[in-house]
């Protein structure tokens, strides 16, 4: 058998690694990484989630060190270069295929074909693999044989075919005979490459034993409380593996299967718990799949053709307010330094703080989604971008336009106490449960190192309201 090169993106495990169990199955492998400093900026890519991808491929090398399976990691700037890079590569090292899971935003599918075609053209090949979604990309559609555009349906028809069998994890590879090459390659820092990395030391861990270890711990203690708790962002409710998910050291299929580990991989929910969780990971699914099917939400575009027409807008002191924690607004306020101090947020705050913006504020879209991935430790261009047009009313299934969270309610409701925004918002740290969620509320005068609310709620609600109403 002949040499195969695994070429791994997103997806840094060794553990149910589909692209990594086929390549290893057709002969001796030797794995590439490609590290794209300058196409990461123009993606938005977070330096947090840049250095975590980094000390993560550290982790990687080691695993496959016991795999006796060689890392080479290439410098290259921009995809656009990629193709000639891989087809030497291949040459030198006497490659007959490459092996890859299959990635789903346009630039990526543009990126793999220009690969495949150029390794074509040298007798080779770019063999790719359904790995980050639970069921393959296209291959989930309604009797119309028409992808589904709403999370309702498209769950019925998901949890149809989980009954009939839950997709199984592929096992690691066997040690294969060790491969003279000598590489001297080494992992450069998130500095290194010319990013800035400004943030509170996090929890944020490497590795898929740590990953896996986050996994049983949801399952184990959490997931039964999940659908009560993940809605409070000042308790540790949900089970954040996003971060995990994203990059792939750790698998959808991982998930699912620690899932159903009690009932034998048997397709039981037996609480609302699980229910719910599992209703979450298929969102996630639903998000990968509108991807694919519907790339215009890749390309900066509304999934609803209609609110192409909305006039957002043009705030930039407004926005400036928002993406800095200086709202008058308690709940968003705190979400976003979380946001700028941590790289993560809370997805009920999430949405509460997308909605502000998008309605309150009559703020595109767009300037909250690229924010959120310039900043996210797990920024997805799937879930970021169906998140974002779900609470701006533009995106498939998404919240109706009239539907407007109101903050201080939420706020109100899922942090009652104020802890959480003490915790971000230390100058109304001194204030009651009650003032807390709406400092000048009864005294506008009210001597604090806070600003005063930059948007009155009924009136900017009102105005968003109308502003959809006219398209």
């Amino acid at each position: 058998m002949q040499r195969q090169l695994i070429w791994f993106r997103q997806d840094l495990r060794i553990h149910d690694h589909s692209a990594l169990w086929h390549a290893t199955q057709s002969g001796q492998t030797i794995a590439l990484i490609i590290l794209s400093p300058e196409q990461w900026r123009i993606h938005d890519d977070a330096p947090i989630k840049i250095d975590f991808y980094l000390r993560q491929i550290q982790q990687l090398k080691q695993s496959l060190v016991s795999l006796h399976i060689p890392l080479i990691i290439r410098i290259i700037p921009l995809w656009k270069d990629f193709a000639k890079e891989i087809n030497q590569l291949c040459h030198e090292l006497e490659i007959e295929n490459v092996h890859a899971n299959i990635e789903i935003g346009v630039n990526e599918l543009d990126r793999d074909f220009q690969v495949q075609k150029t390794l074509n053209q040298s007798a080779r090949d770019l063999i790719l693999y359904h790995d980050r979604s639970i069921f393959p990309i296209g291959s989930i559609r309604n009797k119309s044989n028409q992808p589904y555009q709403v999370f309702g349906a498209f769950k019925k028809y998901c949890y149809e075919q989980l009954s009939i069998s839950i997709p199984q994890p592929y096992p690691v590879p066997t040690p294969q005979q060790t491969i003279k090459l000598e590489i001297s390659d080494s992992i450069p820092s998130v500095q290194n490459l010319g990013f800035k990395l400004e943030y509170i030391k996090q929890q944020w861990q490497v590795g898929e034993q740590c990953a896996l270890e986050l996994l049983d711990d949801f399952i184990e203690n959490k997931i039964f409380n999940y659908q009560t708790e993940r809605d409070f962002p000042n308790i540790e409710g949900t089970s954040q593996l996003s971060a995990y998910l994203n990059i792939g050291i750790l698998s959808i299929r991982q998930c699912f299967n620690a899932v159903f580990r009690a009932q034998q991989g048997h397709f039981y929910i037996d609480n609302i718990g699980q229910q719910t969780w599992l209703d979450e990971l298929l969102w996630r699914e639903f998000y990968q799949h509108i991807l694919f099917d519907f790339p215009r939400v890749s390309k900066h575009l509304p999934f609803k053709a209609a609110t192409q027409k909305i006039q957002w807008r043009d705030a930039p002191d407004d926005l400036t307010a928002w993406q800095m924690g200086q709202t008058g607004i308690p709940i968003v306020d705190a979400g976003m330094r979380q946001l700028l101090q941590t790289g993560w947020m809370h997805n009920r705050v999430r949405m509460i703080v997308a909605m502000f913006l998008t309605k309150n504020l009559l703020i595109d879209w767009r300037l909250g989604e690229q924010w959120f991935m310039q900043h996210l430790i797990d920024g997805d261009l799937a879930a970021n971008n169906g998140g974002w047009q779900w609470c701006a009313s533009t995106g498939t299934d998404s919240v109706p336009y009239f539907r407007i969270f109101n903050p201080i309610s939420q706020s109100q409701k899922f942090d009652a106490q104020g802890d959480y925004i003490r915790r971000w918002l230390p100058e109304l740290a001194h204030l009651d449960d009650k003032m807390i969620h709406e400092p000048y509320a009864k005294d506008p005068n009210l001597d604090l190192k806070y600003p005063k609310a930059i948007v009155d709620l009924k009136q900017s609600r009102i105005r968003a309201i109308e502003a959809f109403k006219t398209i």
